[in-house]
């Protein structure tokens, strides 16, 4: 990747803060990260898999007066160019242009408002590839004033202004683009007092599982879970030493089940099952019998079964079956009396 390509990119992000082993040991709880030492004496390297994805650093003596907290790296063509055209466009360099030897340049600015944030030329080579969980996917500017945000970024860097949403009363949330994918938001800060800044997400597979991880390491839940406009779920925190940072759930996607009257290729109709012959012909028959306007003729019974049934007949004399036939009827008769007689006695 050219250094042109880069332009307007997140590309690195570092943690400021006053305990680097401890915060080291949070954020390995927190997402799927492990800390190793870097090359330069005093900066670690947080990985994810086999993939850099963050720096941490104990903040500067100077800087005792600032918070703990995280700061973007954005990519450009030319360090000190950008610095040029940042003051020229209101903002400010808080840390001159530096070269970092075999790694690249950089420099840490200030927007209009006030938010600090760093430029980096790469030396050789593209940065690093986001991995699947644990890399930085979405980037928020909380600021006094928001076209001047727009305005400011969307020079320097090429960021283009997306859709907007109403938050109602959270105010609006402002996307950005950059080569045109969605990258992160700008929204009004909630708290008067509170200075501009940007917030950096983490890819998680599950909100609320780092939810419980944050606070039984420590940390400080300042918003959610909650679900966002597109389907994704977030967190915002604060660890230990005050550094403010933010989780970020993908939406997840199902595949609709195949409907039902649908058959799959596996599960094909059973080949239908020929008519016997016999019931074959007696249905023509039928249905010709229905054609003509007449019955069709009843299927004669076997001469042998008819005989049968004539000879149990003559077994059984006339006047035994008139006996029979007369019991049945004092024995109905009977249980009639019997039944009046059990009612009366009751």
């Amino acid at each position: 990747m050219s250094n042109a390509e880069v332009r307007g990119r997140f590309v690195w992000h570092e943690l400021l803060t006053t305990d680097t082993a401890a915060a080291a040991s949070f954020y390995s709880r927190i997402v799927p990260w492990r800390s190793q030492p870097a090359n330069m004496p005093g900066y670690t390297i947080f990985m994810s898999g086999p993939s850099q994805v963050a720096g941490l650093m104990t903040l500067p003596p100077r800087a005792v007066e600032v918070p703990a907290h995280w700061r973007i790296y954005v990519g450009t063509a030319d360090v000190d160019a950008t610095c040029s055209q940042a003051q020229s466009l209101g903002g400010r360099v808080s840390k001159a242009p530096a070269e970092i030897p075999g790694v690249g340049r950089f420099a840490v600015l200030a927007d209009p408002q006030g938010a600090t944030f760093a430029v980096f030329t790469p030396g050789s080579g593209s940065p690093p590839a986001a991995p699947a969980f644990g890399g930085f996917s979405w980037h928020e500017l909380a600021t006094t004033d928001m076209p001047g945000a727009v305005r400011f970024y969307g020079e320097l860097f090429g960021w283009k202004k997306g859709v907007t949403h109403d938050m109602g009363a959270l105010g609006i949330y402002q996307l950005f683009e950059h080569s045109g994918a969605v990258v992160g938001g700008i929204c009004g800060t909630q708290v008067p007092a509170t200075p501009p800044s940007w917030l950096s997400y983490v890819h998680v597979a599950d909100s609320s599982r780092a939810v419980s991880a944050v606070k039984s390491a420590g940390g400080r839940l300042l918003h959610g879970p909650v679900e966002v406009p597109g389907g994704s779920w977030i967190a915002l925190f604060m660890d230990p030493q005050g550094g403010a940072f933010a989780v970020h759930e993908m939406p997840r996607v199902l595949s609709p089940p195949a409907p039902a009257h649908i058959p799959t290729p596996t599960a094909r109709k059973p080949p239908m099952k020929a008519r016997p012959p016999r019931e074959a012909a007696v249905k023509a028959r039928r249905f010709a019998a229905k054609k003509v306007g007449r019955r069709a003729p009843a299927r004669k019974k076997p001469a042998r079964k008819a005989a049968a049934v004539k000879a149990s007949a003559r077994k059984v004399p006339a006047r035994k079956q008139g006996r029979a036939r007369g019991a049945t009827k004092r024995s109905s008769r009977g249980g009639v009396k019997n039944k009046a007689a059990r009612g009366g006695r009751r």
